[in-house]
């Protein structure tokens, strides 16, 4: 199906705006935005370092033209999926071949471009990680979304704000640990958010992670990457494996219990944002109080 020129056209900018920001997924801002206030509040040796022009620039782009890009490439390539998907028709929103989605995914890709002097070259390779597994994520021909295992490995790409904005902070790279119990997290995250999403996809013939393993399988690859996490957070600190343990629990009790997994996955962007605030307070307790 192609776009309707003149129904796109009567389109007011309003309308048009109203859109990209359904597209964004605001209930998953903080998914992005989240951790880039975990790099800096862990980074940070002053106050000052929290309002820097770097940390601001991030933070700001990490929240919302960051969630353009990264949401808008996957409904561009998942037109024909996304049309035989419920979840589009209730909590997001469809893309229809608009030509101002495209548009504003690639301004969205460049404005990096404008605070790169910003952050450091640090936090550069950080930036183009995210930019590069954001796009190769969806979009052909790597297309990632659709090849078991690395459609999970691929989402680590949501630790990638954090750990740029804390080599902005640090003018270092984050410690190894941190990264990969992020990398863990956002892996096991990305396969449950799937879980909704398996029949649509064996429907369409779409092949993931969570369609291969199947939805009792799937929980037990979730646990366990996020067993895996709480064990790396818990080296760098005992504390951070306490609290990242409350994701295998959750995955344990949602297996078990006769929760449907469609309505527990609306829980996680509080819980994600809960446990993003306790990360967050740790780290600024460590700054103001040594």
């Amino acid at each position: 199906m192609t776009p309707n020129p003149t129904a796109e056209s009567e389109a007011s900018v309003g309308d048009q705006l109203s859109y990209l920001l359904t597209l964004s997924r605001p209930r998953f801002w903080l998914y992005l935005a989240g951790p880039v206030l975990v790099g800096v509040a862990y980074a940070a040796t002053a106050v000052g370092d929290l309002f820097a022009p770097a940390t601001v620039a991030l933070f700001a782009y990490f929240l919302l033209p960051a969630n353009v890009f990264l949401y808008g490439i996957n409904d561009i390539y998942d037109r024909e999926i996304d049309a035989a998907n419920p979840k589009k028709e209730d909590r997001e929103t469809r893309y229809r071949g608009q030509r101002y989605v495209p548009a504003a995914v690639g301004l969205c890709a460049a404005l990096p471009l404008l605070f790169a002097p910003l952050v450091g070259t640090a936090a550069i390779p950080w930036l183009v990680a995210f930019l590069v597994l954001g796009a190769a994520y969806s979009a052909p021909p790597v297309r990632f979304k659709t090849t078991p295992l690395l459609d999970s490995v691929s989402n680590g790409l949501y630790v990638t704000p954090g750990a740029a904005a804390y080599a902005a902070v640090a003018g270092a790279q984050p410690p190894i640990l941190a990264v990969a119990g992020g990398w863990l997290w956002a892996m096991g995250m990305h396969t449950f958010s799937a879980i909704p999403d398996i029949e649509p996809d064996r429907e369409t013939g779409i092949r993931t992670t969570a369609t291969v393993l199947g939805e009792r399988r799937t929980y037990l690859y979730c646990g366990a990457c996020w067993l895996a996490s709480a064990a790396a957070f818990g080296v760098l600190d005992i504390r951070l494996g306490a609290l990242m343990l409350v994701y295998p629990a959750l995955v344990a009790a949602i297996a078990t219990a006769s929760v449907a997994v469609d309505r527990a996955y609306w829980w996680f962007p509080a819980i994600n944002t809960a446990v993003g605030a306790f990360l967050t307070m740790g780290g600024l307790w460590r700054l103001l109080y040594g």
